[in-house]
């Protein structure tokens, strides 16, 4: 007779966790904020290109944005339904909507970014003040 031994670990491939396909995670992401008609907007854009964009150097909005989908919360994944742009902006065109988000909406900061802004703001207000004293004996 043929004895039969069970393997001591099992096949658990089909129990693993796995992660979403359709799931897009963004890195080095800076959100720009407008609220209109009473609801929030938000687009994804990369940290360094807004000022550029604001500024007139750079033009092409698909190299400031990450994506060209405006969302009611950017770190949820929510998007912005179509009907609501329409009602708030009055077209339903994205990249039109992006576009005024990234002119006037307010762009959201971490607290290291802000303390590298303060610091270096009072660098130059203490070099300013420096290069104006002049030295009472000399």
């Amino acid at each position: 007779s043929i004895l039969y031994l069970r393997p001591l670990f099992r096949n658990t491939m089909s129990r693993q966790i796995t992660q979403p396909v359709n799931q897009v995670r963004l890195t080095n992401v800076a959100v720009v904020r407008l609220s209109r008609g009473g609801h929030r907007f938000e687009v994804a854009c990369y940290r360094n290109k807004i000022v550029n964009y604001r500024q007139g150097t750079e033009t092409d909005l698909s190299e400031v944005l990450q994506t060209t989908t405006v969302f009611t919360n950017v770190s949820k994944g929510q998007f912005a339904k179509s009907s609501l742009l329409q009602e708030c902006f009055g077209t339903s065109d994205e990249e039109e909507v992006c576009r005024f988000i990234l002119e006037k909406g307010d762009v959201q900061i971490s607290d290291q970014e802000r303390a590298v802004q303060l610091e270096s703001t009072i660098r130059e207000v203490a070099s300013m003040v420096s290069e104006k004293c002049i030295h009472p004996l000399s």
